[in-house]
């Protein structure tokens, strides 16, 4: 399997231009909200979509549009200013291909990986893919996308009512399905999972089973369906899950957008420790978050030999391109809207505990 090592965007949603590399362990986004986080995570985890399985029979841009969903499926809409161009044939009449190719700026993205360079360029609704073909790829990677909101609770009949209609639902939903439906492995050899699979099982309160399309967590008080339980229990038991069944494997890539949503703070401890064993035994991952709790876990559970890289994005006036910052301490994030919320929040209240002593 083969580590993601560098992402290249040019003309792609709110980034006119990033070079980001990234640590073969685990990678953190941080930004405000419209900074693209999420959209980093989609491009990278299309582009291991199509070099495994089934997959391999889909071009890149075909996948891009089942991931980000834009409307018509019209990726165009994907180019950094669609408002412009918000009917692309109407534009390619007006202005002619010849004018268009002397004058457009067209997307761009390429990923680094250890083993290829994957190039994809799309002019508004004409796209090339150079310099890949699923065939040629040697090492597949195996990613998998964990989105914020949680969809075991609402699997039964998802995935035929998926491909029987069209539903405004990103393919992300469907693929995580898929995933957590795999039957489980016979045992799980390695130590480290069977530790990581135990202390999940432990904070869920049991272990999950499947009826039909139907998830239920089994406790020791009987089962309970995925609808009755508390989101954030059911994120864990996906994670449980994902283990169990091998979808985590050494060599593979978790894309996991917020883990902190609807997680109470005293379990992130425990999400922080189950990534950081995840990476040290070869899983690759890439997070976003906005969490105080989750950023900071990170930097105190991380050991010497942990691969942990903080992504910064952020603009330097409203409306200007998105740039990033990268850095392999916690000190160094610059910016850190996050950190700096938390000390604007710790200053307000030590103010006004001076005040009411007076």
């Amino acid at each position: 399997m083969g580590k993601i090592t560098r992402l290249q965007l040019e003309n792609f949603t709110c980034f006119e231009k990033l070079d980001v590399e990234f640590s073969e362990g685990v990678n953190v986004l941080i930004g405000v909200n419209g900074t693209g986080k999420t959209h980093i995570l989609k491009v990278l985890y299309a582009a291991c979509a199509v070099t495994v399985g089934e997959g391999r029979e889909r071009v890149f841009s075909d996948k891009l549009c089942s991931v980000f969903s834009p409307y018509r499926d019209n990726i165009s809409r994907l180019w950094r200013n669609p408002i412009h161009y918000q009917d692309a044939s109407s534009f390619l009449k007006k202005t002619g291909e010849d004018d268009l190719n002397q004058n457009s700026h067209p997307i761009e993205i390429e990923i680094d990986t250890d083993d290829k360079h994957l190039n994809f360029t799309t002019i508004l609704d004409s796209h090339v893919i150079r310099d890949y073909e699923p065939e040629s790829f040697n090492a597949g990677l195996e990613g998998v996308y964990i989105p914020v909101k949680e969809m075991l609770a609402h699997a039964p009949g998802f995935r035929s009512l998926y491909a029987k209609r069209e539903i405004a639902f990103e393919e992300i939903y469907l693929d995580i399905l898929d995933q957590a439906y795999l039957p489980k492995l016979k045992n799980l050899s390695n130590p480290a999972y069977q530790s990581i699979h135990a202390g999940l099982g432990g904070a869920i309160g049991g272990m999950v089973i499947l009826k039909g399309e139907h998830f239920f967590l089994k406790t020791e008080q009987g089962e309970i369906e995925f609808s009755l339980l508390a989101e954030g229990i059911r994120k864990l038991a996906l994670l449980w899950l994902l283990i169990q069944n091998g979808s985590l494997n050494p060599g593979s890539i978790l894309f996991w957008d917020e883990p902190e949503a609807n997680l109470n703070p005293s379990l992130l401890g425990l999400v922080v420790e189950t990534l950081l064993e995840l990476q040290r035994q070869g899983v690759q991952i890439f997070l976003t978050t906005h969490n105080y709790v989750l950023l900071k876990e990170f930097d105190l559970r991380k050991k010497k030999d942990d691969a942990v890289r903080y992504i910064s994005l952020f603009r330097e006036k409203d409306f200007d391109p998105v740039s990033s910052h990268s850095t392999d301490e916690y000190f160094a994030i610059n910016p850190n809207a996050i950190a700096g919320t938390f000390s604007d929040l710790y200053k307000r209240d030590i103010s006004r505990a001076l005040q009411v002593s007076q």
